[in-house]
């Protein structure tokens, strides 16, 4: 490429990252090239002054005629691809490059139209060579950026570890839809929050009222027949420091990872080390009732700390050890906080306090399930070998959990607290 020449920030720049730390896996699947000649008649064909080239703006044409459905970005990509040396014409041997690319890049965009949100491995494979040819600079040096484009680089730069990935997301996210879950979640659990505040008229350890578990969200082992309080139990909290530390890690770490990975994922995460706190708390800790989002949120937090330290070298979030080490000193004093109120004594026993453990079923969801679902950015999970394993593990400990509290409270003549 001249030295002269102008690299856009456009959904081009997709196919011109350097690929730092990216192991560029070649292909043997090569389409036989056919004869020189041949082909340039072909480009007579559509433009008899060619001369064997077409110019780039005739083949973007034929691209948009014969790929009515194809993905703007995409095409963008193909466009810098087969004009590698930008000098606005595409030669015989420039498509021959471009049609021998992984699994003919070409035709799988032209005939798999519906896959244009979702970049296939072979595609990525292309776009990675293809970026020998093409200049590039780091998508954080890029200047002239709004305020919420600026919000979108710093959240690539947070959650993915590949410069590819981080220049396809900031070239390809729109806002639509916004991260509501997470701020959805928030709202109500501030919600529910002030408004037993205001009936309790107490706002700190509102586990201490007496009224405080009569409520029909939090779980209690003598309500556990109803379902619902296995997953409701996250709109009640302990107090406002409970809520203000879970809130915190809420937002700050879901807020960017439901912008990057989308609401399904980030839900199916939360879901999951929700569901998870619940039932490991009645199964280690069987008199203990159950209140706060830790669940969900350990699981987030570990999630995204374990994807940071597996690609420690390609994440380049600033300051990251010093946010990495702030993340776990919050962790750990709500941690430190929850065992400390378990083993106060109760203000009404024989009630014990709600239990710590929670924490560490959302935890354990977070390295295990929560790691293969952060870890492929835009690989469909239900291709993910590895998933499923995970997803199959852990539907199997919720099946035992049920049937644990099915059978096994009878069984082993546990002695609950009276109910609410």
């Amino acid at each position: 490429m001249p030295t002269g020449a102008n690299v856009h920030s456009s959904p081009a720049v997709a196919a011109n990252a350097e690929g730092e730390e990216i192991e560029v896996l070649e292909s043997t699947e090569v389409l036989p090239a056919a004869p020189e000649d041949q082909w340039k008649s072909l480009f007579d064909k559509y433009d008899p002054e060619s001369s064997g080239f077409i110019s780039t703006e005739r083949f973007r044409d034929l691209l948009e005629a014969h790929g009515s459905e194809l993905d703007p970005h995409k095409l963008e990509v193909l466009l810098a691809l087969a004009d590698g040396n930008a000098d606005g014409k595409i030669c015989y041997q420039d498509f021959v490059n471009l049609c021998t690319k992984p699994l003919c890049l070409f035709a799988q965009m032209l005939l798999f139209p519906q896959m244009s949100n979702k970049r296939s491995n072979s595609f990525r494979r292309a776009i990675l060579q293809g970026s020998r040819q093409l200049k590039s600079s780091s998508l954080r040096e890029e200047v002239g950026l709004g305020l919420s484009q600026r919000l979108v680089r710093h959240v690539a730069y947070e959650t993915l570890p590949r410069e590819v990935d981080r220049k396809w997301y900031f070239d390809s996210y729109t806002y639509c839809p916004p991260p509501w879950l997470i701020l959805a979640i928030t709202i109500a659990e501030m919600v529910v929050f002030v408004y037993y505040g205001l009936q309790l008229d107490r706002w700190v350890l509102q586990v201490s009222s007496p009224s405080f578990l009569k409520s029909p969200l939090p779980y209690h082992p003598q309500r556990r027949a109803q379902a619902w309080r296995y997953l409701s139990y996250i709109f009640m909290h302990a107090g406002i420091e409970h809520l203000g530390l879970n809130m915190a890690m809420q937002l700050l770490v879901g807020v960017p990872l439901e912008m990057v990975h989308g609401a399904a994922r980030i839900g199916l995460i939360y879901l999951c080390g929700v569901l998870a706190g619940s039932l490991a708390v009645s199964v280690a800790d069987m008199t203990a009732p159950v209140v706060g989002s830790s669940g969900g949120v350990y699981a987030l937090v570990s999630a995204h700390l374990a994807n940071v330290v597996m690609n420690w070298s390609g994440m380049k979030c600033q300051f990251k050890l010093f946010r990495m080490a702030m993340a776990l000193v919050c962790m750990s004093v709500e941690f430190g906080r929850a065992v400390w109120l378990r083993f106060y004594p109760p203000a009404f026993p024989p009630c014990p306090n709600p239990s710590f453990v929670a924490h560490l079923g959302g935890v354990v969801v977070g390295l295990t399930l929560g790691v293969v679902v952060l870890q492929n950015y835009e690989q469909r999970l239900q291709e993910q070998s590895l998933f499923w394993i995970f997803f199959c593990v852990y539907a199997l400990f919720v099946f035992c959990g049920i049937f644990w509290n099915i059978f096994a409270y009878s069984l082993l003549d546990v002695k609950l607290p009276p109910a609410p």
